[in-house]
């Protein structure tokens, strides 16, 4: 009995002993973190304007944990020297169709779901290369933008960080449905619900599919047919619903809303931004200061459409709508963001091809904003309407290691964000010229 009880002891002392010898073991052997250090000779301060010279990020892990001073000494990081260039924190795009390219007539009928995301899976790629490392996509064919989502995620493909609305909600033969096919093929849009109890239902559906935002169609669009973009579609009521259902659930709301009265319900309601906004007037200013909603103009996309329209096969009464919007639409804009409306960048990309979204940044410098403000907009702006200022949007520790490069000084000429030289996202280089 006492042999035993002592070798009962020494067998669970040797265990101890064994555990301890392998931990340290382990210890002396795991591999340090990986550290990357990017030497910015002139780095944009997104938050006060400042331009700081000679300055240092060190990277660890995907994410920075250090920005400051160039101290001369790099150890054993791999250095990156961006030295003649000026660095930003990635860009965000807080309006786009990642997995559509621009077609409007009915050829887009013979593109299947698991097709269009291998086209967001092209988009995704060259929207990254642009500098666009975080977007907020807004209205994809079921969940093809979900899919490129979790596989972007998972490093199946390259691209930017996505936050996926899946299908719009849209009323019964809204902007948001499918209304190019006749009666006899009863074509409806998967985001279609009329009625409160059923809007309830479909924006739980949305987010039980793996919606990180919801996209509603408060008013008529242009790109579609039978409907006026100055029309409400969603009644009050409903907006409410979308909002209240969407927030307790902790996703927020995009509102598409071209005309005055859906972009005054849509803020009453709650949603977080107002998409296009082109006849805002002042009380649906007033509404969207009250509520504190951001404005995401979508403007580049007028200089575009008017220009290529006709040879993109646009029909006539598509056409049509875009020019009587787009002659007002601008101007009501600079007078939203003159009486105070908080602005946000978003491109609308996929009515104009992908990689082109930081042409939206002179676009919005003719609104009214300065450079620095359109910057702003497209970083710390963003990143607060997707909820994500802890993660994105500056170069500051804890922050991803999303960072941008360009030639020259963007506050004195924005056009220089159209020629992005430098895209690292999440620590890892995907453009380096």
């Amino acid at each position: 009995m006492f042999t035993t009880l002592k070798l009962s002891t020494l067998l669970r002392s040797l265990v101890v002993v064994f555990i301890a010898v392998s931990l340290a073991s382990a210890q002396q052997t795991a591999p340090a973190p990986t550290r990357t250090v990017v030497k910015a000779g002139r780095l944009l301060d997104v938050r006060t304007g400042k331009t700081l010279t000679n300055q240092v990020i060190v990277i660890e892990g995907g994410k920075i944990v250090s920005v400051g001073p160039d101290a001369g000494t790099a150890g054993d990081a791999t250095v990156i020297d961006l030295s003649g260039k000026t660095v930003l924190p990635g860009l965000i795009d807080a309006h786009t169709h990642i997995t559509f390219d621009p077609k409007f007539g009915y050829d887009r009928l013979a593109i299947s779901t698991p097709r269009e995301a291998l086209i967001g899976a092209k988009n995704a790629r060259v929207t990254l290369l642009a500098g666009f490392t975080t977007i907020r996509n807004l209205g994809a064919t079921e969940y093809a933008d979900i899919a490129l989502r979790d596989a972007i995620n998972a490093g199946d493909v390259p691209g930017p960080r996505i936050d996926a609305s899946g299908p719009a909600l849209s009323i019964t033969g809204g902007h948001c449905d499918d209304n190019l096919l006749p009666y006899s093929w009863h074509a409806t849009a998967a985001g279609v619900a009329d009625g409160v109890e059923n809007v309830q239902h479909k924006v739980r559906e949305i987010i039980k599919y793996g919606a990180d935002v919801i996209k509603v169609c408060a008013t008529g669009g242009v790109l579609s047919l039978g409907d006026d973009p100055q029309h409400s579609q969603f009644t009050q009521a409903e907006l409410a619903a979308i909002v209240a259902d969407a927030h307790r659930l902790g996703r927020k709301v995009a509102a598409h809303a071209h005309g005055a009265e859906g972009i005054r319900w849509a803020a009453e309601a709650g949603v977080d931004s107002i998409e296009h906004g082109s006849y805002i007037d002042d009380a649906a200013i007033a509404a969207m200061k009250q509520h504190g909603t951001y404005l995401v103009p979508t403007l580049y996309l007028e200089d575009f459409f008017l220009e290529n329209a006709p040879k993109m096969g646009v029909s006539p009464a598509v056409y049509k709508k875009g020019q009587e919007v787009m002659a007002v639409a601008k101007k009501n804009v600079t007078h939203a963001y003159a009486s105070g409306v908080k602005p946000a960048l978003g491109t609308d990309a996929a009515v104009y091809p992908h990689g082109l979204n930081a042409h939206e940044f002179a676009a919005m410098v003719q609104v009214g904003l300065t450079p620095l403000q359109a910057i702003q907009s497209a970083t710390v702006n963003d990143a607060d309407l997707l909820g994500w200022s802890d993660k994105v949007g500056v170069l500051e520790p804890g922050h991803f290691a999303d960072i941008i490069a360009v030639d020259g000084d963007p506050l004195q000429d924005v056009t220089t964000l159209e020629r992005v030289k430098f895209v690292m996202k999440g620590g890892v280089v995907y453009k380096n010229e």
